[in-house]
C-alpha cells in the first residue's frame, strides 16, 4: 500500500479554520476583519449590552501623577461609578443593559472610568488594541467583556456602533483621533445624534481653538453646538441628559 504521509502533512490538506497560515495571509485580511465584528458581538448580546457611554482619556494619567492628574483621574472613576448606577447598566426586568461604560481597556483614564463601573456592581466593556508596545488589559474590566483587537477600523467601530453618549477627557493622539472621529461622524449626520461631552473646559481650549476653525470656515457655526463641556463627574451626567441621553431601566428592588 502506498504511504499517503505526504498528503496527511501537506499545508493544503488542514481544516482552513484550524489553519492558522492560512487564516493570518493577505488574502483572508476581510475574514480577519469579520472575526473580529462578530466575537465582540456575540459576547455583547450574550450579555444584554443594548447601549454604551463611550469615555475616551490618556493612557498616561495616574491616580497619584502630576498636575491636574489626580482628579481627572478620580473625576473619571467617580464619572464610571454614577453613570453605571444611574444609567441602565445593571441588569433590569427587561434583560437589557442601557449605557454600559465601554473604553478603550487600557491604564490611565480608561482604568479609571471602568474602576468606577466596578464600584457600582456593573459591568463595563474594554477595547483592546495590539500595539507594538503591548497595551495590558486594566483589572477593572469585566473580563468576558475585555476584548482585543489587531484592527483599529474594526475597534473604531465597535466603539461607536452602540454608543449613546461620549466623554472625552484630557488625552493626546489617540484621544484626539478618536473625539474626531466621533466628531466627524455626527458632523456628516453618519451617526445618529449622541452627547459629546468634554471633560476640563481650559484644557480642551488650550490644545484645540475650536473657535479658529470656525472663523476660518472650516466648519459651521453649528458645529460648535456637537459638543458641550464639563468639569467634574456630576455636571458631566447632567450636561448628557440635557443633551437628550435616554436612561435606561433600572433593575427591580
Amino acid at each position: 500500500m502506498t504511504d499517503n504521509a505526504a498528503q496527511l502533512a501537506s499545508a493544503s490538506y488542514r481544516l482552513a479554520a484550524l489553519d492558522q497560515d492560512f487564516l493570518l495571509s493577505d488574502s483572508m485580511r476581510g475574514v480577519r476583519f469579520l472575526l473580529e465584528y462578530a466575537k465582540p458581538e456575540e459576547a455583547l448580546r450574550a450579555w444584554g449590552v443594548a447601549s454604551t457611554i463611550v469615555v475616551f482619556g490618556s493612557a498616561r494619567v495616574r491616580e497619584d501623577g502630576p498636575g491636574d492628574q489626580p482628579r481627572w483621574y478620580a473625576e473619571a472613576r467617580a464619572f464610571g461609578r454614577l453613570a453605571s448606577s444611574r444609567g441602565g447598566a445593571l441588569l433590569s426586568s427587561e434583560g437589557a443593559r442601557e449605557n454600559v461604560i465601554a473604553t478603550g481597556g487600557g491604564p490611565g483614564v480608561m482604568e479609571a472610568v471602568n474602576r468606577g463601573a466596578r464600584d457600582a456592581g456593573a459591568p463595563s466593556v474594554g477595547f483592546n488594541i495590539s500595539l507594538p508596545l503591548e497595551q495590558q488589559p486594566n483589572p477593572y474590566i469585566t473580563p468576558e467583556l475585555c476584548f482585543r483587537f489587531h484592527y483599529f477600523a474594526m475597534r473604531k467601530m465597535h466603539l461607536a456602533m452602540r454608543t449613546k453618549a461620549l466623554v472625552v477627557f484630557p488625552g493626546g493622539f489617540g484621544t484626539l483621533d478618536e473625539l474626531f472621529e466621533i466628531l466627524t461622524l455626527r458632523q456628516t449626520n453618519k451617526a445618529p445624534h449622541i452627547p459629546v461631552v468634554l471633560f476640563d473646559e481650559a484644557y480642551w481650549r488650550r490644545i484645540v481653538d475650536f473657535e479658529a476653525l470656525q472663523e476660518a470656515g472650516m466648519i459651521d457655526a453649528a458645529d460648535l453646538s456637537l459638543f458641550r463641556f464639563a468639569e467634574h463627574a456630576e455636571q458631566a451626567w447632567s450636561v448628557l441628559l440635557d443633551m437628550g441621553l435616554k436612561v435606561g431601566t433600572q433593575p427591580d428592588p
